[in-house]
Formats: C-alpha cells, sequence, structure tokens
C-alpha cells in the first residue's frame, strides 16, 4: 500500500503551487514573434526564482509536435499567428514532482481543438477516485474529444509519479484500453495527460533528440575517461535521474566537447535518449495536464492548479 509522509505531501503541494503560478505567467509571455529558447529560459528561471527545482527541461511543442521537444542552444524558432503552442512544465521540490502543461493557439483556427482537450482534462480529473480503473478515467478522455470531432492521441498517456521519477510504470490511458487493469490508489500522485488532434490519433519518435537523462551503472561508471566522468558526477550529483537539456552545460563544457561526452555515455549505456514525437500523419496536437495527489484518507487534490 502506497503512503505519503506530511513532508512529502507539503513538498508535492508547494511544488503544485510552484508549477500552476509559473504557468499563468509563461500564458502571458506566448506571442506571436516570441523565440521558444526565451520562453524555456524564462519558465525555467521562474521556478528557481519560487524556490522549486526544474523536474524536467520545459517541454515547448509547436503544432504537429507533441512532446518531448526542448529548445536546443541558440534555437532561432519564433511562434507565429498559425503557431499552436503546447507548454509542459515540471517542477520539483526536495523529488516531490508536479506536472502540467497548456495549449496556447495563437489564432482562433484551433479554438475547438484546444477546447476539447480542456474539456476532457477537466472531466477526467472529477472521475479520479481510489479504485477507479484508470480506462475508466481514459473512456472519458475519449468520449469527450471524439464528441467534438477529434481523436485522442492513443500512444500517449498520462501517469503515476514517485519522488524523483516522472513516469513511475503505471500509464494511464487516454482512451478506453480494457487491457489496462490498474486502478487509482491512496498515498498517491498522478499526472493526467489527454493530447488530441485532428491527425490520425498516434504520434511517431522523430530522428531529432534534445532531451536526455542519466542511467546509473557503478561498473560502467569507472570505465570513463575522465572529462566523461566528470561530467556525469555533475550532472547526476544535481540531476539523479531526472532528464536534462543539451543547452544547460553548453557554457561550461562547449558543444563540441558535450556531443563527444553523450556520444560517450550513449555508448556505454549510461544515456536514456527522448526523441522529438510528432503526430504521425502531421495532425496538429494539443494537449492539458494537471498532476493529482490522493492523500492516505483518498482525498484527491489537483495541486497544479491551486495558486
Amino acid at each position: 500500500m502506497s503512503f505519503l509522509s506530511e513532508e512529502d505531501i507539503k513538498n508535492y503541494v508547494n511544488a503544485g503551487k510552484i508549477a500552476c503560478l509559473v504557468m499563468k505567467e509563461v500564458e502571458q509571455f506566448a506571442k506571436v514573434g516570441v523565440k521558444i529558447i526565451d520562453l524555456a529560459e524564462f519558465v525555467e528561471r521562474r521556478i528557481r526564482d519560487l524556490n522549486g527545482e526544474i523536474a524536467f527541461p520545459v517541454n515547448i511543442s509547436v503544432n504537429s509536435v507533441a512532446a518531448h521537444y526542448t529548445p536546443i542552444p541558440n534555437d532561432l524558432q519564433v511562434l507565429s499567428e498559425d503557431s499552436v503552442v503546447k507548454i509542459d512544465i515540471g517542477v520539483h521540490v526536495a523529488g516531490c514532482i508536479a506536472d502540467t502543461a497548456t495549449t496556447i493557439a495563437l489564432s482562433d483556427k484551433y479554438r475547438l481543438l484546444t477546447e476539447a482537450v480542456k474539456h476532457a482534462l477537466e472531466k477526467a480529473l472529477t472521475f479520479v477516485a481510489p479504485g477507479r480503473r484508470f480506462s475508466e478515467v481514459g473512456n472519458v478522455i475519449e468520449k469527450i474529444i471524439k464528441d467534438y470531432g477529434f481523436k485522442p492521441i492513443y500512444n500517449l498517456s498520462g501517469h503515476k509519479i514517485d519522488r524523483f521519477t516522472i513516469h513511475a510504470g503505471e500509464t494511464i490511458p487516454n482512451f478506453n484500453d480494457r487491457l489496462n487493469l490498474g486502478k487509482f490508489k491512496s498515498g498517491s500522485i498522478y499526472a493526467l495527460e489527454p493530447f488530441a488532434t485532428n491527425g490520425s490519433g498516434y504520434v511517431m519518435e522523430s530522428s531529432i533528440a534534445t532531451i536526455y537523462a542519466l542511467k546509473y551503472n557503478p561498473k560502467k561508471i569507472r570505465g570513463l575517461s575522465k572529462d566523461v566522468g566528470e561530467f556525469y558526477s555533475h550532472v547526476y550529483n544535481s540531476r539523479k535521474g531526472l532528464p536534462f537539456a543539451k543547452r544547460w552545460y553548453i557554457n561550461r563544457f562547449g558543444e563540441p566537447q558535450l556531443n563527444k561526452i553523450l556520444d560517450e555515455l550513449h555508448k556505454n549505456n549510461l544515456l536514456m535518449i527522448y526523441p522529438v514525437l510528432v503526430e504521425k500523419s502531421n495532425g496538429i496536437v494539443t494537449q492539458f495536464e494537471h498532476t493529482i495527489l490522493i492523500d492516505n484518507k483518498g482525498n484527491a487534490m489537483v495541486i497544479t492548479e491551486q495558486c
């Protein structure tokens, strides 16, 4: 049986409040002509200003890009009038993670697609309770999105959260997946994360990756060259297994050296690589997400909307 200490609950709630505040601020900043790297740096700076830590590099995914894109060093991408921008923020306090996302459509063209997924999340959150099947919540999400005339993304899902672990094994489908037998439990944290599209309803991995995470293997670590070992120690001491972005370390290591370091870590199976996910038919994708805490008595609280 899962159990949350009073300290953990306090930290999760605090992380949720920080994520909520930063999301409200960045929603006002996301305008036509803004560089996405400026958005990313704003989000990550504000998280630290509010005494939080970054759980993962902020994802800023535009149009048919669904997830796992964070700006690269000197990224030149700029928001345009037709941009549908998804901003996915992760905050942690002492490893207690809050995960939230929003979609900002900069024109009215994709208003319904945005409304569909927002409505689906709002309704799904009301169904969360100990003992309820994940697939029941997925059914709610799928039905609402389809009622708007769109499709959920069938191969993206919500997830259980543990300390220092964003995706803690259990997945919450965005459709009525009867093969998923998981149930919500007291003393647990979950992120509900519906995606909607006017495309095929599936994402695929692209050839681009901008987000990484370290794996832990003491035997492999001992065999690393000096500069790679120094990088590994520097990142692992601050991140543990949490994801990171190349742009965070570019000034310290330089891009050519950093690329060599990441290559060596990958060859030694010490690096997780998260490819950018794109809609298979190039459809536009929208997303909303909140983190919900179910306390030890079974009471559910959405921690990323309380600020």
